[in-house]
């Protein structure tokens, strides 16, 4: 039998009123009727009906998570920094997986909103128009995690993807390479190619060498077509020498295909990286990379979140945190 308000207020012999005024921390309680009141709550196991506080208060204190793929490190260590600011401002999470789907993004988002949520963290590669509509028509605040939207209209945390291509590129430029291939992630995604690309591209211009497509290999963020990418590099005309990768699952991929073709790394191919996951350490040899802060992107849009939804004043609605090289072994 569930136990509600009303048996506990009859048991404590108090109004529901103060049962309430208890549960919600409401300092207006003499300490003699709170402690007796928790009291009967702990021998009852009176649960609080959130959906019901939701309804009185026109707040469910949850939020809602749409995650492009919850098995991907990338994501797994943005959605840990969500988690736990979420926690610390005593909001719940519902997540769900999109699996990069534009349709179930879309229904996702419906889905969460049905559920009455305060705000959503969403993180998704490619994001359209009609993203944007559905985000702008939305009742509660959005905040983007690691996802890049063109227009600025929505709130979002990310580094500048632009900027780290650049320096990748341009630190390979001043080692003397000269055929500097770039393993980029889908090219339907802007994050891609309106800002990795085109940093890629910009830091050969600076160094006036011209831009070669066969250099340029486009994967899915797997580690097959970083396999894939490699093997379409070797044919290129213009063997490359360093390979910016865009993924930290497909440089594993490019360097298991190398090493597979009996090539060694760093010393045949030089490989950047470009998340700083775990799985940049479990390679061998370790992988130079680009460092995102994956928790604190996270953690900050989390927290942009619940100025959000608070109503409280916000200066920035688009965060950039700074990024930086990771110097390890598979750049000499």
């Amino acid at each position: 039998m569930n136990i509600t308000i009303y048996d506990v207020a009859r048991e404590a012999n108090v109004s529901m009123a103060t049962v309430s005024r208890v549960v919600n921390g409401n300092p207006n309680v003499k300490p003699a009727t709170r402690k007796k009141v928790v009291e009967v709550i702990d021998r009852l196991g009176y649960r609080p009906n959130a959906v019901a506080r939701g309804l009185a208060s026109k707040k469910t204190t949850t939020v809602g998570v749409i995650i492009p793929d919850i098995s991907s490190i990338f994501y797994a260590e943005l959605a840990r920094g969500i988690e736990d600011i979420a926690t610390m401002y005593k909001y719940n999470i519902i997540l769900s997986n999109s699996d990069q789907n534009k349709e179930k993004e879309l229904h996702l988002l419906n889905t969460m909103l049905g559920k009455q949520v305060d705000g959503i963290v969403f993180m998704g590669g490619n994001l359209t128009a009609d993203h944007v509509e559905e985000f702008e028509k939305s009742p509660v605040p959005i905040v983007l995690a690691g996802s890049f939207e063109e227009s600025g209209k929505v709130p979002s945390v990310n580094i500048d993807y632009e900027q780290a291509a650049y320096d990748s590129v341009k630190e390979f430029i001043e080692k003397g390479h000269k055929h500097v291939a770039f393993v980029v992630g889908p090219l339907h995604e802007p994050k891609n190619s309106e800002k990795k690309l085109r940093g890629y591209k910009r830091a050969l211009e600076d160094a006036g060498i011209a831009f070669d497509e066969e250099l340029v290999a486009e994967g899915d963020y797997t580690y097959d077509s970083g396999i894939e990418a490699f093997d379409k590099l070797l044919e290129a005309k213009n063997k490359p020498t360093a390979i910016l990768v865009g993924s930290d699952e497909m440089a594993l991929g490019v360097v298991h295909g190398a090493q597979d073709k009996g090539y060694s790394i760093p010393e045949d191919f030089e490989v950047i990286s470009s998340d700083n996951t775990r799985l940049s350490l479990m390679v061998r040899p370790q992988l130079t990379t680009i460092v995102q802060p994956l928790y604190d992107i996270g953690a900050v849009a989390m927290r942009l979140l619940t100025k959000l939804m608070n109503k409280e004043t916000v200066d920035e609605q688009t965060v950039i945190l700074p990024h930086r090289l990771e110097y390890r072994q598979s750049t000499k």
